[in-house]
C-alpha cells in the first residue's frame, strides 16, 4: 500500500471513529419513551431531572455500550470467518453459528437452567458446535468452493436448529416465557451486568486474534505460503474456531442472534481498507457498533412509543448486500 493510499485509509478510520462517537451520543439522546433529547442532553451536562437522569444512565447507557461490544463482536467473528473459509458470503448468523448459540440456550432452559445464569457458556459452546459444521461444510467438495451452496447449506442447517428450538420451547412453557423477548434479537433490556459477564471472555478473544492476525493474512496466500513462512495452518485455522465461537457465543448471549451484521460489516471494510485481512479487522471495529447503534436507534423510533426488534433491521439492510453480492458475475474468493 502506497504512502498516500495509507493516508487516506487513517482519514478514513479516523472519521468512522467520530462517527461512532457521534452515533453513540446519539442513542443516550433518543429513544421510545416521554425523555426528550433536549432533556436528556441537559443530564449530559448535569440537570437534576432524576426521571431523565435514570432514563439516559441505567437505560440507554448499557444499551449503547452492550451495542458497541456487540457490534465489535459479530464484525470481527464476520471478517474471521470468510478469512478462513475464503469465502465472502460466510457469516455467522448465515452459516447456523448464531443459531446454534441460541438452540444451546433452548436446550438448557429446558433442562431447568436459569438465563440468567448459564446462557453466556451455553451459547459460547453451542456457536463453537455451529463452528465446527461450518468447516465440516467448507471442507464438503463441491460446496465449500463455491460460495452460494455454502450459503444455501448453512440456511438449512439454521433453519433444522431453528426449528429445533421451536419444537423445544413447545414442549417447555417456562423456557418459552424466558427466551421470548431474546431469540428475536434486540438490546431494550439489557443490563451492565450483561457485558460485563462476557467482558473477560472478549478480552481474551481479542488478545488471540491480535497474535494470529499476521498467521491468517498469510494463510489468505495459500497454505504452501504459510507454511513456508513458519505458520501451523490447521493451528490457525482452530485458533479462528476458537475465537469466533466465544465472540459470537457473547454477542448472541447479549443481544440474541442478529444475522447479516457478519456479512455488512466486513464487506464495508474491505471496500475501504482493502483484502489485508489485518486492516479488515481494523476497520471492523468501528463499523460493526456504527451499524448496531444505528440499527438499534431506528429500531426505538419507527414505530414509537413500541420497539422493533433489533434483528428485523439489520435484516432489513443486510439482505440487499446479501443479495447484491450474490448477483455480482463473479463471486471473489478470499
Amino acid at each position: 500500500m502506497s504512502f498516500a493510499a495509507r493516508m487516506d485509509a487513517r482519514a478514513a478510520f479516523l472519521v468512522l471513529l467520530m462517527a461512532l462517537v457521534a452515533m453513540a451520543g446519539t442513542s443516550l439522546l433518543i429513544g421510545a419513551g416521554e425523555v426528550s433529547p433536549s432533556r436528556a442532553f441537559a443530564v449530559l451536562w448535569g440537570s437534576a431531572d432524576s426521571e431523565a437522569h435514570f432514563v439516559v444512565w441505567e437505560l440507554r447507557g448499557p444499551r449503547t455500550l452492550i451495542g458497541i461490544a456487540v457490534g465489535v463482536a459479530l464484525g470481527i467473528s464476520g471478517a474471521l470467518l470468510q478469512a478462513v473459509a475464503r469465502n465472502p458470503l460466510a457469516e455467522p448468523g448465515l452459516l447456523g453459528v448464531s443459531a446454534g448459540a441460541a438452540f444451546a440456550v433452548a436446550l438448557a432452559l429446558v433442562l431447568g437452567a436459569s438465563a440468567a445464569t448459564l446462557r453466556i457458556g451455553v451459547a459460547q459452546l453451542g456457536a463453537l458446535v455451529g463452528c465446527i459444521c461450518v468447516l465440516g461444510v467448507v471442507r464438503m467438495r463441491g460446496v465449500g468452493d463455491d460460495p452460494v451452496r455454502l450459503v444455501l447449506a448453512g440456511a438449512a442447517f439454521s433453519g433444522l436448529l431453528g426449528s429445533l428450538s421451536a419444537l423445544l420451547l413447545l414442549y417447555d412453557q417456562r423456557a418459552a416465557d424466558e427466551i421470548r423477548f431474546w431469540v428475536v434479537g434486540g438490546l431494550a433490556g439489557r443490563r451492565l451486568s450483561d457485558l460485563v459477564a462476557v467482558l473477560p471472555s472478549l478480552l481474551v478473544a481479542g488478545g488471540v486474534i491480535a497474535l494470529i492476525a499476521r498467521p491468517l493474512a498469510a494463510l489468505a496466500l495459500g497454505e504452501r505460503v504459510a507454511t513456508g513462512l513458519g505458520h501451523h495452518p490447521a493451528v490457525i485455522r482452530w485458533l479462528v474456531v476458537l475465537c469466533v465461537a466465544v465472540l459470537v457465543g457473547a454477542a448472541t448471549a447479549m443481544a440474541g442472534p442478529i444475522a447479516f451484521v457478519g456479512l455488512v460489516v466486513p464487506f464495508v471494510a474491505r471496500a475501504i481498507a482493502g483484502p489485508d485481512i489485518r486492516r479488515t479487522l481494523w476497520f471492523c471495529l468501528p463499523i460493526g457498533p456504527l451499524m448496531i447503534l444505528a440499527a438499534d436507534i431506528v429500531s426505538r423510533v419507527v414505530v414509537a412509543p413500541s420497539e422493533l426488534p433489533l434483528g428485523v433491521l439489520t435484516a432489513l439492510c443486510g439482505a440487499p448486500v446479501l443479495i447484491a453480492v450474490v448477483r455480482a458475475k463473479r463471486l471473489p474468493m478470499l
